[in-house]
């Protein structure tokens, strides 16, 4: 058994490396987006009725008046001239995003969102709203009722709101009418975009599908673009090799950053990062402001009032550090232990990157967000 186990062990460390790249290693369907198939956002504006008093004001929301009025006009209902007064409409803006390839007659959720100063949509039911694309077509119809995530409840003196009562959405709230013209089968080249351009993962990519296919298919084209190009005597059409080639495994490269987000304090290194030797020192200064007033009580006998007088205590104290030295890191792991080591806050280690990257000693990008 003692060897056996012994055995056992050697091969798991022998194993240990191919399951780390392993580990590195995605797919290729979840690094890049293919030409074509997309989402496409669609808006437009509409009113919701219903409302329980919780409208817009229709003097304070004077295109909630005129939409109010051009809907019932085209109803058959004069109201012009007339005093309109109904605090049961409220203008909203409906947000939807049409799915790659989707056909007429099927539906998809909307977002609804008061354009005026409605309180709360609920309760309220989103009239017939033509949805539109960027060049101006209406690609879907909403209508529904409006569900939302929030309550608005208030009295004589108090109000509660809990979440946002003005938004909403509607599962399933919209038909599609057009469908975008792109015949996906009908393609002999096609590019892929990366998610994450990188030349070296670009490169990669290429690699693995012309391995796989076993003819020069892919061609790189730019860090962010690789082109796939449907083989002559291809059993198949470009879906056919699509399906085929986003299974492939490929090992990602990512250049060397450090994401630093000042707000927050966060900070998030790249396994990639490299220091070169330096020599770091921190010092924090604490000033401490304590006010003790003392009471003075005037002389026996005499014509004189109590008083207060201030009294400051004031303390500085700087803690001085020695220069602490930062070896040159091989892995992420010794660089953090090394900033770790000169016990910092997550604050004050923005600013000594900072300085680190201003010498030249750190072979990394800084983004700041």
């Amino acid at each position: 058994m003692r060897y056996a186990l012994a055995a056992c062990v050697s091969a798991t460390l022998a194993f240990a490396p191919a399951m780390e790249a392993a580990a590195a290693a995605a797919r290729i369907k979840d690094i890049v987006d293919f030409e074509g198939i997309r989402e496409n956002q669609l808006v437009g504006y509409g009113l919701v009725v219903g409302l329980n008093g919780t409208g817009d004001g229709l003097n304070n929301s004077p295109f909630t008046k005129q939409s109010l009025q051009s809907m019932l006009e085209r109803l058959g209902v004069n109201t012009a001239g007339e005093t309109v007064r109904t605090a049961n409409v409220a203008a909203v803006m409906v947000t939807a995003n049409l799915p790659p390839f989707g056909t007429q007659g099927s539906r998809i959720d909307v977002s609804v969102s008061a354009l005026g100063d409605a309180n709360s949509l609920q309760g309220g039911t989103l009239l017939v709203t033509p949805l539109l694309g960027a060049d101006g077509e209406v690609y879907a119809i909403a209508q529904g009722p409006v569900l939302i995530n929030g309550f608005r409840a208030e009295g004589d003196a108090a109000t509660i709101i809990s979440g946002v009562p003005t938004t909403g959405r509607i599962s399933s709230g919209a038909l599609i009418e057009r469908e975008i013209d792109f015949r996906l089968g009908s393609q002999h080249s096609l590019r892929l975009a990366l998610r994450n351009p990188d030349l070296t993962t670009a490169r990669r990519i290429a690699l693995s599908i012309n391995d796989f296919i076993g003819v020069p298919t892919a061609v790189p084209e730019d860090p962010a673009t690789v082109r796939v190009t449907l083989p002559a005597g291809f059993n198949g059409n470009i879906v056919d090799l699509l399906t085929d080639i986003e299974q492939l495994m490929v090992q990602t490269d990512q250049p060397a950053k450090i994401v630093i987000d000042e707000n927050s304090g966060i900070i998030v290194m790249g396994k990639d990062v490299r220091v070169s030797t330096v020599a770091v020192a921190q010092s924090n200064l604490t000033v401490t402001i304590a006010e003790n007033p003392q009471v003075v009580q005037p002389n026996p006998l005499s014509f004189g009032v109590t008083a207060v007088e201030p009294n400051t205590d004031l303390d500085v104290v700087e803690t001085n550090s020695n220069l602490a030295l930062v070896n040159e890191s091989i892995t992420l792991q010794e660089l953090v232990d090394g900033l770790n080591a000169l016990g910092i806050a997550p604050r004050d280690l923005i600013a000594i990157l900072q300085a680190i990257k201003a010498t030249g000693a750190l072979q990394a990008e800084i983004e700041v967000l």
